[in-house]
């Protein structure tokens, strides 16, 4: 007994039918470099003010996730870098650490807007619920001041004062 399928629907800029915005391709033009992408093992450079790079993979990478509603991104942390908090309005995200340790965290949505964090090691998993402030960063050693001041774009007397009241 085989498995039998239909592609309905993958990105192709040259027709006319479009899903999500993007064109969708004949399905028996579809070919498995449109499921396929290769580059997640080189390094990303991170000479930028958070020291971090997103290598992402969503459709403009990969043609075959037209319609899916799916993406991923690698990132890549030296010493101190940090992901910055930010959310994702209509996305769960999650996270699988493959080398070293990370902090993460996100504030709750209910009236206490508590914070739950851990940090990660190699092999483990953490999700960040749809739509809450959430955050990345170099656990060890600590979030430095002077990052902080970087992720926020405050001052350090500002950081000062958020810790004082921690």
């Amino acid at each position: 007994m085989g498995i039998s399928y239909r592609i309905t629907n993958w990105f192709s800029f040259s027709l006319a039918a479009r899903l999500n915005g993007l064109a969708c391709k004949k399905p028996e033009s579809v070919k498995a470099k449109d499921f396929f992408f290769r580059g997640l093992h080189l390094a990303g450079n991170t000479t930028n003010i958070f020291g971090v790079k997103g290598t992402p993979v969503a459709v403009d990478q990969i043609r075959g996730l037209n319609t899916l509603g799916i993406s991923m991104v690698s990132l890549d942390y030296p010493q101190r870098g940090v992901n910055p908090p930010h959310t994702h309005p209509r996305n769960t995200e999650i996270l699988t650490v493959v080398e070293g340790s990370l902090l993460v965290g996100f504030v709750t949505s209910n009236p206490e807007n508590r914070l739950i964090s851990k940090v990660l090691s190699k092999g483990d998993v953490f999700v960040f619920p749809v739509g809450l402030v959430h955050f990345r960063a170099m656990s060890n050693p600590p979030i430095a001041d002077e990052i902080l001041a970087k992720a926020f774009q405050v001052d350090q007397s500002i950081v000062d004062l958020i810790k004082s009241k921690v």
